[in-house]
């Protein structure tokens, strides 16, 4: 049944909620499942503070916990408004909310029950993209690479770019474009490279009230802790060989070791924790990329690309430099890798994710007609 959608160019629809838990990312890319050939109506649905509360209470949880099924309603209700009205889509990727990931325990838990939302739409819905990567031994994340893949082709890259993703956790992508598949040996490295926005978002929520750093002005502003950055980048996790990924509270001591800091202090060492972290993955590279182009919501932290610049000894670039959208480009991710899904093909490999081969992801909740 997986084969019976129909090949060629489709227009699919993603979405994703994601470790910044600021609300829900909805795109519409038209795409043959290996090349991308357009871009459509894009929507964001921001959580409420009250939704993110309940959410944020289930982050740690795994299914049948207390206060799951809460966090789930909340994730269901806000995609489905965020999709209501959206004409043209053939199918719907859908992502969910990552409660809990826990890699070496080989289990990951998003909240959000694709099969509802199929029912709700009466469309074709793809979901838990995470967890047949994880039962053949994949680390189950990152899973946007085989869609960097498809954009360093997009836009004409010739030699080897890498996607620097700054979200709630920071990963990286080193894709060549050269290479025929994004599944084939030498295509995609990718892994986590440490903590990113998250720290530095819950420190503002907690001490100001605010969800981040807005224009970078405290990480600019602040005097970084270099013992402080020092022994976090002493963590083994550094030195790990990649594949590898990490849960959104992976590294809970640095709370502990700001929180003695003046807010500005403690935000302009979080920053540079995540700038010392990007450029201890860089040495993972087995070449170096041509651009490095950054996604997520931390490239709008003016400070913090100061700082990844001076980390890395290179210019570093959003995504919009050449001409992508930076907010959007996780939930076309889930568009592109649905209509892999419904065609059979992989959507990870051993570079990507460790797992032992190639293999396809995703649950498959069909909808008569559609």
């Amino acid at each position: 049944m997986r084969h019976a959608f129909r090949a060629g160019p489709q227009w699919i629809a993603g979405a994703m909620s994601g470790t910044s838990m600021d609300g829900v990312d909805l795109a519409l890319i038209e795409t043959d499942g290996v090349s991308i050939t357009g871009f459509g109506e894009t929507r964001y649905r921001p959580y409420s503070e009250e939704e993110r509360a309940v959410i944020r209470a289930g982050l740690g949880l795994w299914p049948g916990d207390a206060g799951v099924a809460e966090a789930a309603r909340v994730v269901e209700a806000a995609h489905l408004e965020a999709f209501a009205g959206l004409e043209g889509a053939r199918a719907f990727g859908f992502h969910g909310q990552t409660l809990a990931h826990d890699p070496e325990g080989g289990r990951t838990h998003q909240a959000g029950d694709g099969a509802r939302i199929a029912e709700a739409l009466g469309l074709t819905t793809v979901w838990d993209f995470r967890s047949n990567d994880m039962g053949l031994g994949g680390q189950g994340a990152p899973l946007a690479p085989f869609y960097h893949w498809a954009l360093a082709r997009y836009i004409g890259a010739e030699g080897p770019v890498a996607f620097l993703n700054l979200g709630g956790v920071g990963n990286i992508t080193l894709v060549d474009p050269g290479v025929a598949g994004p599944e084939l040996p030498g295509a995609c490295l990718a892994f986590d490279t440490g903590p990113a926005n998250a720290p530095i978002d819950d420190l503002m929520r907690a001490r100001r009230g605010e969800a981040f750093d807005r224009d970078g002005v405290l990480t600019r502003a602040g005097r970084v802790d270099a013992e402080t950055v020092a022994v976090f980048l002493d963590d083994v996790y550094f030195r790990k060989m990649p594949p590898k990924s990490l849960d959104r509270d992976a590294f809970p001591k640095l709370r502990d070791w700001v929180a003695g800091m003046a807010d500005a202090d403690a935000v302009a060492t979080l920053g540079a924790c995540c700038a010392g972290a990007v450029a201890q993955a860089m040495e993972h590279l087995p070449r170096h990329p041509e651009r490095v182009l950054v996604t997520g919501g931390g490239r709008r932290n003016p400070g913090l690309m100061e700082m990844l610049a001076i980390a890395l000894g290179r210019p570093v670039v959003p995504v919009e430099d050449v001409g992508l959208d930076g907010d959007f480009l996780e939930a076309q991710a889930f568009a592109y890798l649905a209509m892999r899904v419904l065609l059979g093909l992989p959507t990870s490999a051993p570079g990507t994710t460790g797992v032992a081969a190639p293999v396809g992801g995703g649950r498959v909740t069909r909808v008569k007609g559609r």
